[in-house]
C-alpha cells in the first residue's frame, strides 16, 4: 500500500514527536537545570524590559533581577531558621506535659464513644530523649552515612542551583535574540500561526503569575492577622511564610502548619491554643482549595473552577510533586492549543459537512 505525501508527513511528525519525548526521557537529569532557568527567564525578563524603559543596560537589569529574586528566596528562608532554632530545645520538656493534657481531655471524650484513646506519654518522652540529647554521635553517623549514600544526589542538586541562575542569566542577556533565532527555526508558511499562538500563551502564563501572585499576597495577610488574633507571638514570621511559600503547593502549606503548631504549643501549653492555630490553617487551606485558588488563577487563565481543581488532582496522580506545581500553567498552555484545535475543527469539513 503506498501512503500518500500527507500520510508520510505527518508520520514523520509523529516519528519525531516520539524521539523528542524519548530524548527528554533520557536526559531529563541534565536537562533539568536548563528548564529551570528558561522558567526564571520567562519570569523575570518582563522585570528587565521595564528596567529598560529607565535606560538600565540589558547585562546590568538581568543582575539585578536575578538578585532580587535571591534576596527575597533568602528572606524566605531566613523566616524558617529562627523559628525552628528557638523552638526544637523546648520540645523535650513541653511536649509531654501536653500529652498528658490531650489525655485528660480526649480519653474521657473518647469512652463516652466506647473506644479507648490513650497516649502512651512515656515512651514519647523517651523517644524525645533518645532523639534530642544524649545520641549526638549516633546522630552525626548515621549523618554522615546518609550523605555518603546520598552525595552525588546532593552534588546534582547543589549543581542545578548553582547552574540554574548563570543559565538564567545569559538567557535573560540574550532573550529576544533566542526567541528570533527559534522563531527562524519554523516554516515561514506556519510562522505566523505559531506566533498568535504563543502570544496567546505567554498572555495567558502572565495571568497565571498575577493570579498567582495574588493568593501568596492575600495568604500571607490572612495568616499573619489570624495568627495574631489567636495569641500566636510568631504570627508574622510564620504567617509570612506560609502565604509566600504557597507557590510550593502542599509543601508550604504543610512546612507553615508544622511551625505554627510547634510555636503554639510551646506558647500555650494546652490544647486550646493549640486548636485555635490548627483552625486558622484550616480555614486558610478551605479558602484556597474551594475559592482563592479557583476564583483568582481559574478565573484569570480562564479555567472553571472544578477543572482547576481536577487538573491539580490529575497531574498530581500522573507526575507527582511536580506535576502539582506544573499543573496550573500547563493547564493554561493545553486550553490555548485546545481552542485552536477546537476553530480547526468546526472550520473543517468533517464539521461542516451536510
Amino acid at each position: 500500500m503506498q501512503l500518500s505525501p500527507k500520510a508520510v508527513t505527518s508520520l514523520m511528525w509523529l516519528g519525531l514527536a516520539v524521539a523528542c519525548v524519548w530524548l527528554l526521557s533520557v536526559l531529563a537529569p541534565v536537562l533539568t537545570p536548563f528548564i529551570l532557568a528558561g522558567v526564571l527567564a520567562y519570569a523575570l525578563h518582563p522585570a528587565v524590559v521595564a528596567m529598560a524603559k529607565y535606560r538600565v543596560p540589558t547585562w546590568l537589569g538581568a543582575g539585578v533581577a536575578l538578585v532580587v529574586l535571591f534576596v527575597v528566596a533568602s528572606a524566605l528562608l531566613l523566616l524558617v531558621v529562627p523559628v525552628v532554632t528557638k523552638q526544637i530545645p523546648l520540645l523535650r520538656e513541653q511536649i509531654p506535659s501536653l500529652l498528658e493534657q490531650f489525655n485528660g481531655w480526649a480519653t474521657p471524650l473518647a469512652a463516652r464513644f466506647g473506644l479507648s484513646l490513650t497516649i502512651d506519654v512515656d515512651m514519647v518522652r523517651q523517644a524525645l530523649r533518645t532523639l534530642l540529647a544524649g545520641h549526638e554521635s549516633d546522630m552525626l553517623q548515621t549523618l554522615a552515612a546518609s550523605l555518603r549514600v546520598g552525595g552525588n544526589a546532593l552534588l546534582a542538586v547543589l549543581g542545578n542551583v548553582v547552574l540554574a541562575p548563570i543559565v538564567a542569566y545569559y538567557l535573560l542577556i540574550d532573550y529576544e535574540r533566542v526567541l528570533r533565532t527559534s522563531m527562524q527555526a519554523v516554516p515561514p508558511r506556519w510562522r505566523d500561526r505559531v506566533e498568535r499562538f504563543f502570544t496567546d500563551v505567554d498572555h495567558m502564563l502572565g495571568q497565571y503569575l498575577h493570579g498567582q501572585f495574588l493568593v501568596m499576597l492575600v495568604l500571607a495577610v490572612f495568616y499573619v492577622v489570624a495568627l495574631a488574633s489567636v495569641g500566636l507571638k510568631l504570627a508574622l514570621p510564620i504567617g509570612l511564610f506560609t502565604g509566600l511559600a504557597v507557590f510550593v503547593p502542599y509543601l508550604g502549606f504543610g512546612l507553615g502548619l508544622v511551625m505554627a503548631l510547634l510555636a503554639g504549643a510551646l506558647q500555650f501549653q494546652d490544647t486550646t491554643g493549640v486548636l485555635w492555630v490548627a483552625g486558622v490553617y484550616a480555614v486558610g487551606q478551605v479558602a484556597e482549595s474551594m475559592w482563592l485558588t479557583p476564583r483568582l488563577l481559574g478565573e484569570r487563565i480562564g479555567l472553571h473552577p472544578i477543572t482547576v481543581i481536577f487538573a491539580l488532582m490529575a497531574f498530581g496522580h500522573l507526575f507527582g510533586f511536580l506535576g502539582v506545581l506544573i499543573a496550573l500553567p500547563v493547564s493554561a498552555v493545553l486550553l490555548v492549543a485546545f481552542g485552536r484545535l477546537r476553530n480547526m475543527y468546526v472550520a473543517s469539513d468533517l464539521y461542516q459537512a451536510p
